[in-house]
């Protein structure tokens, strides 16, 4: 029985008037030389004391993962020759077939002594819980091995990973406290995350509602970068077998250890590309897709952080639908129980270390009412860029339509107050806000007046930060879609307003436009070819020409960048370029509707525009079909 049905089942018991036992728990912990096996009656982990590598998974007296056994049927822990690991993936261990945080223990090629230590032992709490702990002390070497980190290791920090069951739950929780102690170098960290390779019995993908289908080994998907998703909405991902009904989830019951915020895109899943083909599940909370996200340290800066933790979750007993269904409703009761009582570590901070904040946000905007929608209500680190921030906590809720939020347990500390929703251009912003332990600090009533340069002239899209609703939109996973463009518009755009719509008339993108037949796709690169200079022309009407020493402003919100500049004509004229920020969050290349959000506002004299019909135009440059924009919004407004 799931562990959700069997709460349910016992309240319908004490409801009755029945009595639940509440004997001895099942939980054990054994140890040998090179393992700990901790143990709950429904699932079974063998942690590696070398690495801190979850080198075996049992539900149902089945292998959950696609370790490697040895002779004797226990998992193989022997090293590999050197160079027998292609992919760089701990160079000198096994290919990691198996669970692995991609900052280890062991450190660089196999080396350093880990310390093993058993935090929570079972037989001290009526065997109702038990949790084990692998630390690995860098003091004069680098962590971490994997992607975009060379061979020696890439992060200057002390990792300590942790990995917990408890009676009854079909679960098994992992976490990792990073630590960088004053006295070691500047370090930055590569990609980080923590991956989970399942056994071949996995042949159903659950990312995402609309990355939800059957991948079986057979089935090459060519470019995994069309199952990214966006990490916020999605806390439950994972596989199930349609042959053995049986399902592996991760669950996140918060998104304060990840990165990038409510918007961030990400691998949850895909198929391993060696040719085991392992099916994979990521929990990234450093990457560098879509824009990455850092995590810079300074010589002499003390810096502490716990991702997660969190589950991972079996289930059985339905379909693929039924399975992913319940493991969504497992994230939602973890979310609920967060921050856990149950960890002892001084760096993660229990409930009644944290505090709230509330108020309500009031929208003060002539030209805008009503109901907010989607409002994004989030504490940030004050002097990071949020959307690329790794190395700090983030918190972040939904507010209620009539604006009101709560931001409940957050740690302690100097933060800026964020908002954003759909239908507002801009963001608020609200600095030096004090969060204690103490309780709930209440902000009032907050005016929020987005920036406005004047009487808006048109409008195309909606600013919500990506371009889904934009004509295309619906087909940005498909690797091809800018040879769509090339074919739905061979004439380029004209967009007239008041006439035209957005849904189907203007690209969510705009790249050098190529020639179908003279580039081809090639699988993580997007397209190879070039293209020639691209324009986008929108057509729209004045009642009257400006007035003597009226300013326009063009305000672009631009949700994906690969581009320098972006040329702008007015009424045939060039008014000169707007130069782009050079983030190059590969959202074009890799197939994606959203990556780094930012507003570009360009001026241009009032004069240039005159009474009945006007001519704008943008043009991306000839170059790289991969080299654009990704549009959220356009808006031309005039000041007079």
């Amino acid at each position: 029985m799931r562990p959700a049905l069997f709460r349910l089942f016992a309240a319908a018991l004490l409801a009755a008037g029945l009595s639940v036992s509440c004997s001895r728990g099942n939980v054990t912990l054994t140890e040998d030389a090179q393992t700990y096996t901790l143990d709950n009656g429904i699932v079974t982990a063998v942690v590696a004391k070398a690495s801190g590598d979850l080198v075996s998974l049992r539900y149902q007296d089945r292998e959950i993962l696609a370790t490697r056994m040895d002779a004797e049927g226990r998992p193989d822990l022997e090293l590999d020759p050197p160079g027998a690991n292609p992919n760089g993936l701990n160079p000198g261990m096994t290919d990691h077939q198996y669970g692995f945080w991609s900052h280890d223990a062991m450190g660089p090629r196999g080396t350093g002594d880990a310390v093993a230590t058993v935090t929570v032992n079972p037989a001290r709490n009526g065997r109702r819980r038990a949790e084990v702990s692998v630390k690995g002390i860098a003091q004069g070497r680098l962590m971490g091995t994997g992607p975009g980190a060379t061979q020696d290791g890439n992060f200057a920090a002390d990792v300590e990973i942790r990995y917990a069951v408890e009676d009854g739950a079909a679960k098994v929780y992992t976490y990792c406290i990073f630590t960088h102690p004053e006295s070691y170098p500047a370090s930055e960290i590569g990609e980080a995350r923590f991956c989970v390779k399942l056994a071949p019995m996995f042949d159903w993908m659950s990312v995402d509602k609309a990355v939800d289908f059957h991948y079986p080994k057979e089935h090459f998907a060519g470019d995994k970068y069309v199952y990214t998703a966006v990490q916020s909405v999605n806390p439950a991902f994972g596989w199930s077998s349609t042959t053995d009904g049986i399902g592996c989830f991760l669950l996140n019951p918060s998104m304060e250890y990840m990165s990038g915020g409510p918007t961030k895109v990400e691998f949850l899943g895909h198929r391993d590309t060696n040719e085991a083909a392992a099916p994979c599940i990521l929990n990234y909370w450093r990457s560098s897709h879509y824009g990455g996200a850092g995590v810079a340290v300074q010589e002499g800066e003390y810096w502490e952080k716990v991702i997660g933790p969190f589950a991972i979750y079996l289930n059985s007993g339905g379909d693929h639908d039924a399975l992913y269904a319940d493991a969504r409703r497992e994230a939602a009761e973890e979310a609920a129980r967060w921050p856990f009582g149950w960890v002892d570590s001084p760096a993660y901070a229990k409930a009644e270390e944290r505090g709230a904040v509330r108020g309500s946000l009031a929208l003060e905007d002539p030209y805008a009412s009503g109901p907010f929608s989607n409002l994004n209500v989030g504490l940030t680190d004050p002097d990071s860029f949020w959307q690329r921030d790794a190395k700090h906590y983030q918190f972040w809720t939904k507010g209620g339509a009539d604006g009101s939020f709560t931001l409940q347990n957050v740690r302690p500390g100097r933060y800026t107050l964020r908002a954003f929703a759909d239908g507002i251009l801009g963001e608020f912003v609200r600095t030096d806000v004090e969060v204690s332990a103490d309780g709930t600090l209440d902000l009032g009533r907050l005016a929020w007046t987005p920036r406005r340069e004047g009487r808006p002239v048109f409008e195309i899209g909606i600013p919500n930060r990506n371009g889904r609703e934009l004509a295309l939109g619906n087909e940005f996973r498909n690797p091809e879609v800018v040879l769509e463009y090339a074919k739905r518009f061979p004439k380029d755009v004209t967009y007239t307003v008041g006439e035209s719509d957005f849904r189907s008339d203007w690209p969510y993108f705009q790249t050098p436009h190529c020639n179908p037949k003279e580039v081809r796709v090639l699988p993580f690169f997007g397209l190879v070819g070039e293209g020639r200079a691209t324009p986008y022309k929108i057509r729209f009407r004045l009642e009257s020409a400006p007035a003597a020493g009226a300013a326009a402003t063009l305000r672009l919100a631009i949700c994906g960048t690969a581009a320098p500049t972006l040329d702008v004509n007015v009424n045939g004229r060039s008014a000169g370029s707007v130069k782009l920020k050079q983030t190059r969050d590969g959202v074009i290349t890799r197939h994606g509707s959203q990556g780094i959000w930012y507003e570009k506002a360009f001026r241009f004299e009032g004069k240039r525009l005159r009474k009945g019909w006007n001519e704008l135009t943008l043009t991306v440059p000839a170059g790289s079909p991969n080299s654009g924009i990704v549009y959220d919004y356009l808006r031309l407004e005039l000041s007079e």
